[in-house]
């Protein structure tokens, strides 16, 4: 790689960027500084919690700016006095305002984890899954002021597994994403790379998801309410109503049959599944969680629980 080390300041929040940022710290680049967001109270207890991103930064002594608002004239005037060649940005949580993205001599670049223009938002990984996706991926783009809507990098396609659920195509796309970024620094200092505009004709969206996304319908298709059990495992977890208390399933399977009961009707407990009826074919609960309690299998949960066929899930 030519010439000397640029100056990268990191934008990001989440475990996501964790790896992406441990690429950069080993990498040829320098990273002066880390931007990520304001500490917050979480739990019941209100507890202060520092994000992933913030304790890699303090355990690697690296300068922290946390603004509220990044439109701060004072953050501004702070980034500019680090000198960044580039920005590094990968799911930070606030859109870069032009006055930011200008400061530096090269931009922005954003690693984003979807085959862009698909899936623009803050949660690609977890709609490719619930709309059924067969391929996602990472991609890295030059930062506008717009949401995800720059020019495009470059790309790298990754299946999604029959069973993979969220958790699992988070840490696989984390890694990938680590790798896009070195492999198109390398690029852009050997000029070797040259931006694509998107095709905004063919943009879809993946905005933020809520708890209550997470509630089943058991009317659904068993292959919907599986994709949903996939994509919201870990949060928000999908979840139904047990009588007075709520159950989260964080993992299933399909049973192909014809119906026995009506949609949300226990059907049969066995050892290691509780089967519910769907809108169409019939759902193996295998992993749940009950208010209070932590994630344990049906076996487990059976031991302790008593569920009896003809139970209603709602």
């Amino acid at each position: 790689m030519s010439g000397p080390p640029w100056r990268i300041i990191f934008f990001g929040t989440p475990s996501f960027a964790l790896p992406i940022l441990q690429g950069l710290l080993k990498g040829p680049e320098e990273v002066v500084g880390i931007v990520t967001q304001p500490d917050r109270e979480k739990g019941r207890g209100r507890k202060i919690v520092i994000s992933p991103v913030k304790e890699l930064a303090l355990q690697n002594g690296l300068v922290l700016l946390q603004p509220e608002k990044v439109k701060e004239e004072a953050f501004q005037e702070a980034v500019a006095t680090l000198q960044p060649d580039l920005l590094a940005v990968v799911a930070y949580g606030q859109i870069l305002p032009k006055s930011v993205l200008s400061i530096p001599r090269y931009g922005a670049v954003n690693v984003h984890a979807s085959l862009l223009p698909r899936y623009r938002g803050a949660a690609p990984i977890a709609w490719a899954i619930l709309r059924g996706e067969s391929v996602t991926g990472v991609t890295t783009m030059v930062m506008d002021e717009g949401m995800d809507t720059g020019d495009v990098l470059l790309q790298e396609e990754v299946p999604i597994g029959r069973e993979m659920t969220c958790e699992m195509l988070h840490d696989r796309l984390a890694t990938l994403g680590a790798r896009l970024l070195s492999k198109t620094l390398e690029k852009m200092k050997a000029g070797e790379i040259r931006p694509i505009p998107q095709d905004h004709s063919k943009a879809t969206y993946a905005p933020p998801l809520k708890k209550e996304d997470g509630r089943i319908h058991w009317e659904k298709e068993a292959g919907e309410v599986d994709r949903q059990v996939r994509a919201f495992n870990p949060w928000p977890g999908a979840f139904t109503k047990w009588g007075d208390r709520f159950l989260k399933v964080f993992r299933g399977a399909i049973r192909e049959r014809a119906p026995a009961g009506k949609p949300g009707e226990v059907v049969w407990v066995g050892s290691d599944f509780i089967q519910v009826e769907t809108g169409k074919n019939s759902y193996l609960i295998e992993e749940v969680q009950v208010e209070g309690r932590k994630r344990m299998t049906v076996r487990e949960f059976l031991s302790g629980h008593s569920i009896s066929v003809g139970t209603v899930f709602q």
